[in-house]
């Protein structure tokens, strides 16, 4: 199981790559495992301010629907649109062609309240 120690996590299984005043968010490796599949991706929340532990979007895997909530509060600035054609990254690459959305941070600091990788992967027993 991947789970990159550059990234931030939430108990949710979004993890978050803060970049200057931007951030990109996905699901993790183990959130795209417990899902299966992955056949359509949800997200129609660009230009909207979304807050911390809200909604975003939705994964739709074979056996199940899964929100997808936000981290922390930012504004959605771009949706990965591979995935309009190709839900499978989020499979093949949860961390890179897989990433969901890229967001303006509300407050930065918002991400130290976030797991680290070892809290992560103590939260699913890694």
């Amino acid at each position: 199981m991947n789970i990159p120690t550059d990234l931030k996590y939430t108990k949710d299984h979004e993890w978050i790559k803060v970049e200057g005043n931007e951030a990109t968010i996905g699901i993790t490796d183990f959130a795209q495992g417990e899902l299966g599949d992955i056949v359509y991706v949800d997200i129609s929340t660009v230009g909207q301010e979304v807050s911390e532990h809200s909604v975003f979007g939705t994964v739709e895997a074979v056996k199940t629907v899964s929100d997808l909530f936000m981290p922390v509060s930012g504004k959605v600035l771009e949706v990965n649109k591979v995935l309009d054609g190709s839900p499978e990254k989020v499979n093949a690459d949860p961390y890179g062609e897989g990433w969901m959305v890229k967001i303006e941070l509300k407050n930065a600091g918002d991400v130290n309240k976030l797991l680290s990788a070892d809290e992560y992967k103590a939260l699913i027993g890694k």
